[in-house]
């Protein structure tokens, strides 16, 4: 049992792959609680698939592939923050047009004549095959983020809180948005090495949506998500070393299926409590005085 466990972790690729995944599960951790307050789970998701020209260009070019990411998905931030602020197309519209126009560029490059094999690499990643400079990379991008967040915790806040009053508070909302679509950005460069442009979120909003359930407070909820990101990684990779199935579609599948299970035993507790408080009351309806003090008998 003790070889079984011990024995992933003897290979170097795995050793590579979970730090990558514990650099996004910290990062998601942080980052992801405040996607779910400002309700950016769709922006977040949008943006993943925006990277997709900018990883074919790079692939076309013979450049990193982070380098890509970086560009593309920072054109889509900066695109849907700009015209999202606009009242006669609003968020979600500016988000379809400018996602649907990128990600479309991303599939006619794709299908050029000079297109590179592997496409489902692009979309999916290939965790097993992070290198050293991925994780430079990745470890650089996450100091960048982390520390982005503490420096604007209070603007975030003041932001998130109160909209329409933030500016008395010092909190500029355009430049919050503006900064925290960055590091979206940002954050899902961090992963797109290692579960491309369609699984990155995964490790970035399930944890936090997972921690969201059995905690109320900012703080708590990102610890928790950071630890339920690291162990889903870990359990991801164990699925994928000896079940032999892609490690990116591991992770994101036992990330899933915590949260679903959290999700339904929150709800069965919820209902057990309901159940027992209602009869709680009529135990004691059944039990107290008639109208005249005395007993109903």
């Amino acid at each position: 049992m003790a070889h079984a466990l011990a024995d992933p972790w003897t290979q170097g690729f795995v050793q590579r792959a979970f730090l990558e995944l514990a650099l996004l599960g910290i990062v998601g951790s942080a980052l992801g609680c405040w996607v779910l307050f400002y309700e950016l789970s769709y922006g977040a998701e949008s943006l993943a698939h925006s990277l997709f020209p900018g990883l074919v260009l790079a692939a076309l070019a013979g450049i990193p592939l982070v380098l890509g990411a970086a560009g593309g998905v920072l054109v889509a931030a900066a695109a849907i923050a700009v015209f999202g602020r606009t009242p006669e197309i609003g968020r979600d519209t500016a988000i379809a047009v400018v996602i649907t126009t990128l990600f479309g560029l991303g599939v006619l490059l794709a299908l050029a004549p000079a297109s590179p094999p592997g496409l489902n690499e692009l979309l999916f990643g290939d965790l097993l095959g992070v290198s050293g400079t991925d994780l430079a990379i990745a470890a650089g991008l996450s100091v960048i983020v982390l520390t982005s967040l503490v420096l604007l915790h209070r603007q975030l806040l003041a932001v998130g809180f109160d909209r329409a009053n933030a500016v008395t508070f010092g909190a500029r909302p355009v430049l919050v948005d503006l900064a925290l679509l960055g590091l979206l950005a940002a954050a899902i460069v961090i992963g797109v090495q290692g579960l491309g442009n369609l699984l990155v979120l995964a490790v970035l909003v399930g944890p936090a949506a997972t921690a969201r359930v059995v905690a109320s407070r900012l703080l708590p909820m990102m610890c928790l998500a950071a630890v339920i990101a690291i162990t889903c990684g870990a359990g991801g990779l164990y699925l994928s070393y000896y079940a032999e199935t892609a490690g990116g579609a591991s992770v994101a599948g036992i990330t899933l299926a915590v949260y679903l299970g959290v999700r339904l035993g929150a709800a069965a507790q919820a209902s057990v409590a309901r159940r027992f408080l209602a009869n709680s009351r009529k135990r004691a309806r059944s039990s107290s005085p008639g109208p005249s003090g005395g007993s109903l008998a």
